[in-house]
């Protein structure tokens, strides 16, 4: 099948939304692109009008308007949705009103049931526990009754203890939250049942939904993905590879990306690394197969420090970290673009290679530059960019939606992010001297309102860096 004809809405902005413009004109697909009052600055703005001219370009109220965003779909004539991360990426209710109204568009993402059936945590869980794939221990349902949540709570204090585990702990989440919200951890039981009624209250109050999950709280894991593209027949789900996502915030938000997931050819684990990647790997193809995947995805685990992976959660949808894995991978010794695949996937293109096609070099490191205070719990620093310049190198990759001819205030609408630094290396140890040296080399400043020079979180990833596969 072709994808010629085809013209593509980009309903997302920044950095994402300059790919996605960057991977349409690489396939020769014209574009349309949003922006909003407050984003009238971004770069992302100078970009469609390089790559498309100005009638690429429809200014919105906001990218969570769904009614404006297909209002410009039909005024431009578009066939397709490209939703990028976060927005509408994972509401399978607006993927499902792309795919099925009246004057019908392609949505560049999985079909609209699997993002339902595989964004809904308990669901997901249920289908690995069937599988007989590890998952966190806990409930698989949302759980209504105090008292059948009690008797779970209790359980799962229990099964600790007989694990030797000295400081038992078990986490109580709303069901329908994400996202870090609506989470919680308790120690003992008195504590439990005050947590399970708090959450249950919120959860009702935010989600219109009581239901609340509870779990065995895992401590010093390191946090892995696995990288799955597929076409529109879900019958050939290919992966991309491992990455390692644990350099995060205090709350959670990820910071650096490593591909791959460990290094055993350096770093020495008590477990048998490479057999653990490749078996959180097959463990994620064989969801991908059951449940006929059909676009890009990744596969969240979470690994003990003696090698034991738990199943998270599945994201459908392109990720932040995309090109991390990219990196380091070829296919019939050509380098890879995912946002490119899965715009050519999602089209309608069959999927043109198979695993044995697939191959890896090197490590590559992803650094997300941010306009944050990292010694005040991360909160995201306000004011004007006054610049942001690198030293170009073979082995770096950069993308921003800072305008380099010009300052840039950032929007308060919108986070802080300003750049993804991606550094290969042919081993972690030269991927991390370059990583410090690119760090050294970047130029970035700026002033806030009063005149106080800016905050990044660069001190935070040139002192990460040291460590990073290590667990």
């Amino acid at each position: 099948m072709s994808i010629d004809g085809n013209k593509v809405l980009i309903a997302n902005r920044g950095e994402i939304a300059v790919r996605i413009m960057e991977a349409c004109a690489d396939l020769g697909l014209p574009f349309v692109a949003l922006y909003t009052k407050e984003d009238a600055d971004s770069g992302h703005v100078d970009m469609a009008r390089k790559l498309g001219g100005s009638k690429a370009l429809y200014r919105v109220q906001n990218y969570l308007d769904a009614g404006d965003i297909l209002s410009v779909a039909d005024d431009s004539g578009a066939t397709a949705i490209h939703p990028g991360y976060g927005f509408f990426s994972e509401n399978y209710r607006f993927a499902r009103r792309v795919t099925e109204r009246d004057r019908s568009m392609a949505f560049i993402g999985p079909s609209w049931n699997v993002i339902r059936d595989l964004g809904d945590k308990i669901n997901t869980k249920r289908l690995a526990r069937k599988l007989d794939l590890p998952t966190v221990p806990g409930s698989d349902r949302a759980i209504y009754d105090e008292l059948e949540a009690e008797s779970i709570a209790e359980s799962l204090f229990q099964f600790q203890e007989k694990m030797g585990i000295k400081r038992p702990v078990v986490l109580v989440k709303a069901s329908a939250g994400g996202g870090g919200m609506g989470i919680d951890e308790c120690e003992d039981m008195a504590r439990f049942r005050q947590t399970y009624r708090r959450i249950r209250n919120y959860s009702l109050r935010t989600f219109n939904d009581e239901g609340v999950l509870i779990e065995q709280r895992v401590f010093n894991f390191n946090h892995l993905e696995v990288q799955i593209v597929s076409d529109r027949t879900g019958l050939n789900p290919v992966h991309f590879g491992t990455r390692n996502c644990s350099v995060q915030s205090p709350g959670l938000q990820k910071r650096i990306e490593v591909a791959p997931g460990f290094w055993a050819k350096g770093l020495h684990y008590s477990f048998d690394s490479e057999k653990l990647l490749d078996n959180i790997t097959e463990y994620s193809l064989s969801i991908a197969r059951e449940i006929k995947y059909d676009n890009v995805g990744t596969w969240e685990w979470i690994v003990t420090p003696d090698g034991e992976p738990f199943l998270m959660e599945v994201n459908t949808r392109i990720q932040v970290e995309n090109g991390v894995s990219a990196d380091i991978a070829a296919v019939r010794g050509k380098g890879v673009n995912l946002i490119r695949e899965q715009i050519r996937t999602g089209l309608g293109e069959p999927l043109g290679y198979t695993q044995d096609d697939v191959t890896f070099n090197g490590v590559s490191i992803e650094y997300r530059i941010i306009a944050e205070d990292t010694e005040s719990g991360f909160s995201p620093w306000v004011g004007r960019i006054e610049k942001l310049d690198w030293t170009k190198h073979e082995w770096l990759s950069l993308h921003t939606h800072v305008p380099s001819d010009r300052a840039y205030q950032i929007p308060t609408e919108y986070d802080p992010n300003l750049a993804l630094a991606i550094i290969w290396g042919r081993d972690l140890e030269e991927a991390k001297e370059r990583g410090l040296q690119f760090l050294e080399e970047l130029q970035l400043s700026g002033k806030d309102s009063g005149q106080s020079p800016m905050k990044s979180n660069l001190p935070f990833l040139v002192e990460k860096t040291d460590k990073l596969l290590e667990f």
